[in-house]
């Protein structure tokens, strides 16, 4: 039983999130014979089978269940061991792994890196882009230290820090600019384009044009914001798009922008992270440098 090192640990819960040893390994970096090698390992210091193994994927038993939950605790531990001894840094050095919705990253993040690197030269940034629910479970797991999100999270394992409050925009054909903006009523009437399941943007947009009353009879779907836009351009329907995605995806498409009368549709933008990691300070002061970046304040 004491032989079960960190590498085992890493191994298995990589394992246990892939379902899949060649998935794992390619993550791992290391080769998939050598994954086997470790689990069949792990399970020989413990007496006990962890994994059923398929043809073409896994299954935990009920012990790896329980163990992989107890393996994540363990390594966020010792994770955060790192970032006590960071913590007393002044400025922030090392790793920082950023998580970013896709609504926000492409339009945001290059201000941030740049941003975060003057203010904090020896930061070795890590960012990944991803859907709310996926980045608030790698948090939570210890794959990430903070994220960019719209709030709010509502988990009570996190802190959540307010950024910024941003109106959403109605894009249309460009021949339709000099038209009434739609009320909510006459939008649920339109072929409304949107994200797909799983991005939070979807659901804002979604919560507007519903209003006390049905959700829009027409909706079509898209992957991404600059698929949505020149889906409008080419006269298909009409979508919303936060304020900040305006410059980069209306560039190239024939279209329209109008802002809705007062109230507009807002989202609230935050940065979240762990209330137990040692980091809080300084990923405040990241925060404040995120603040900064998305209103055009100056540098830090």
């Amino acid at each position: 039983m004491n032989a079960i090192t960190l590498k085992h640990l890493r191994y298995f819960d990589a394992l246990a999130r892939h379902g899949h040893f060649g998935r794992a390994a390619e993550a791992c970096a290391i080769s998939q014979p050598a994954l086997s090698l470790q689990m069949k390992e792990l399970e020989e210091l413990l007496g006990a089978q962890l994994i059923e193994r398929g043809a073409r994927q896994i299954r935990l038993t009920g012990l790896g269940e329980a163990l992989v939950m107890r393996a994540r605790d363990i390594l966020r531990g010792v994770d955060e061991l790192g970032d006590l001894a960071r913590a007393s840094y002044s400025p922030l050095t090392g790793r920082l792994r950023l998580g970013v919705i896709p609504t926000i990253a492409p339009y945001l993040l290059p201000q941030i890196i740049t941003r975060l690197a003057a203010r904090f030269p020896l930061l070795d940034l890590r960012p990944r882009e991803a859907v709310t629910h996926k980045l608030v479970e790698d948090l939570i797991e210890g794959r990430l230290d903070t994220a960019i999100v719209a709030l709010p999270v509502s988990e009570p394992s996190l802190h959540e820090e307010p950024l910024f409050a941003e109106e959403f925009v109605l894009v249309r054909r460009e021949a339709e600019a000099g038209k009434p903006v739609p009320n909510v009523e006459s939008l649920r009437e339109m072929r409304l384009l949107l994200l797909e399941e799983g991005h939070c943007f979807r659901e804002q947009a979604l919560s507007f044009c519903a209003g006390s009353g049905a959700v829009p009879r027409d909706l079509m779907e898209g992957s991404a914001l600059s698929t949505l836009v020149q889906m409008v351009g080419a006269g298909i329907g009409v979508t919303l798009i936060p304020q900040m995605a305006v410059a980069i995806e209306t560039r190239s498409a024939p279209v329209s922008v109008a802002r809705f009368d007062t109230p507009a549709p807002t989202r609230r933008i935050g940065m979240i992270w762990r209330r137990t990691t040692p980091l809080s300070d300084q990923l405040a002061e990241v925060a404040r440098i995120v603040r900064m970046a998305a209103t055009g304040g100056p540098q830090a």
